[in-house]
C-alpha cells in the first residue's frame, strides 16, 4: 500500500511529539498514587509551624506530580492534624498506615509527638520522615531526620556568643522535652568554653506576664541568654525589649525562624541562632526556592527552614524510590541510606543513622527578618544513638 511522503512525516511528527511531551504526563489519571501521610500541628498551639511544614510538602508534590510523579505514579499527600497532643498523634498515625495505606508519613513538629508515635511507626514498620529540629536520640531503620541535632546549631553558635559578648549564661526554655535536652547538649561545650552558667528556669506554657522572670534574669547579670521557648514562650522577647533586659544581655536564640519574627513586633534585634536556611540570602539557589515559595502560597508567605526541610524530605523519597526502582517501604529505607540529595542551600546527605549532614548557616534577627552573619558549610550530625 503506498503512503503518501506528505502523511508519512505527519506521523512521523506526532509520534514524535508523543515521545517528547512534558513529563508531567508521563502518567495517566489511571495511575495509582502513591500516598504519603503528613502528620503535622494545625490545632494545639504549634500549628505555625505545622503550616509551614504543610507549604514545603505542598511545593515539593506540585513539583514532583508536575515533572512526572514518581516512577509514573502521581504522589498523593493526606494531611492529619495531630492536634499537639501524644494521643492524637497516636490515633492519627495508626489511621494514616491502616486506613488509607501511606507509603511513608512525615512529621509530626513536636518531640513529645515523635516519641508518642515511635513506637507505632516501627511496629507497622513504616518510614517516619521527620523534618523539624530536635534533641537527637531517635535513631531506628524506620525513622529518618531531615533537620537538625544539637550539635550542629550549638557547637558553632555558643563559641561565636562567648568571643562576642562574653562568657556568663541564663539558660531560659520551656518545661518540654526538646529544651532540657538542648540545654543538657550545651552544658558540656559551655564547660569547655570556660563559661559560666548564672542561672537556669523552664517556663509552664501558661505565663502570660514574663516581668518576675526578666527580672530574675536581669538580677544575675548573664552575657548571653541560651533561649529555647517556643509557641507562647515568644512573647518574652518583647517584654524583655521593653523592660530592657537587652541593653546588656544578647540572647542566642534555639529554634528561631522566619515565621517567629512577627511575634516580636520589631522588637529583639540581634538574636542570634544556627539554622539550615535563612530566607533573605543572596544565594541564587535560596532565592530562587523563596520565590517558588511566595508564588505557590502569596508574596506574603514566609519561607523559613521548617518550609525547605520539609521540602526536601520529600524530593529524598522521590530519590530513594527511583533509586530502588519500585515503591516499597524495605526498598526505600535501603536506598535512602547514603543518599545525597541537591535541596535549596547544597547537598544534603543522610547518614548511616538516617540523619543529614547540610550547610549550616549562623544568623541574626535585623529588621523584619533574619540576615546571614556567616555560612558555616556542612556540619554532620552527633544523633545521639546508642
Amino acid at each position: 500500500m503506498k503512503i503518501s511522503f506528505k502523511f508519512t512525516v505527519l506521523l512521523s511528527l506526532a509520534l514524535l511529539a508523543s515521545c517528547t511531551s512534558p513529563t508531567k504526563s508521563t502518567y495517566t489519571a489511571s495511575a495509582d498514587p502513591i500516598k504519603i501521610g503528613a502528620l503535622l500541628s494545625f490545632s494545639g498551639g504549634v500549628e505555625l509551624y505545622g503550616n509551614q511544614a504543610k507549604l514545603g510538602l505542598d511545593l515539593a508534590a506540585k513539583e514532583i506530580n508536575a515533572s512526572g510523579g514518581i516512577l509514573g505514579r502521581p504522589l498523593e499527600i493526606i494531611y492529619a492534624d495531630d492536634k499537639t497532643r501524644p494521643e492524637s498523634a497516636v490515633e492519627a498515625t495508626l489511621k494514616l498506615i491502616e486506613e488509607d495505606n501511606v507509603l511513608a508519613v512525615v512529621g509530626p513538629i513536636t518531640s513529645q509527638n515523635l516519641n508518642a508515635i515511635r513506637p507505632t511507626i516501627e511496629r507497622k514498620k513504616t518510614p517516619l520522615l521527620y523534618a523539624t529540629n530536635y534533641e537527637g536520640g531517635a535513631c531506628s531503620r524506620y525513622i529518618f531526620a531531615f533537620s537538625t541535632v544539637p550539635n550542629q546549631e550549638l557547637a558553632q553558635l555558643l563559641p561565636y556568643m562567648k568571643e562576642s559578648f562574653g562568657n556568663t549564661w541564663f539558660l531560659l526554655g520551656a518545661d518540654r522535652v526538646w529544651p532540657h535536652k538542648m540545654f543538657e547538649a550545651a552544658k558540656p561545650i559551655l564547660s569547655g568554653l570556660g563559661g559560666r552558667i548564672v542561672g537556669e528556669e523552664y517556663t509552664l506554657g501558661t505565663e502570660t506576664d514574663f516581668a518576675p522572670l526578666i527580672s530574675r534574669i536581669a538580677a544575675k547579670k548573664p552575657k548571653v541568654l541560651l533561649f529555647a521557648l517556643k509557641g507562647d514562650g515568644l512573647n518574652f522577647i518583647a517584654q524583655a525589649h521593653d523592660l530592657g533586659l537587652f541593653k546588656h544581655t544578647t540572647v542566642a536564640f534555639l529554634g528561631l525562624s522566619e515565621t517567629d519574627l512577627p511575634v516580636f513586633g520589631g522588637k529583639g534585634q540581634n538574636m542570634y541562632v544556627v539554622v539550615p536556611f535563612v530566607a533573605s540570602s543572596d544565594s541564587p539557589p535560596a532565592k530562587a526556592f523563596v520565590a517558588k515559595v511566595k508564588a505557590e502560597a502569596g508574596e506574603d508567605a514566609t519561607a523559613s527552614n521548617y518550609v525547605m526541610t520539609h521540602y526536601n524530605a520529600l524530593f529524598a523519597m522521590k530519590a530513594a524510590l527511583e533509586k530502588a526502582g519500585k515503591v516499597d517501604k524495605e526498598a526505600m529505607i535501603n536506598a535512602l541510606e547514603g543518599l545525597t540529595i541537591e535541596s535549596p542551600t547544597g547537598p544534603v546527605t543522610v547518614g548511616k543513622h538516617h540523619h543529614v549532614t547540610m550547610n549550616m548557616f549562623l544568623a541574626k534577627t535585623e529588621g523584619p527578618d533574619l540576615v546571614t552573619v556567616r555560612a558555616l558549610g556542612a556540619i554532620a550530625p552527633k544523633p545521639g544513638c546508642k
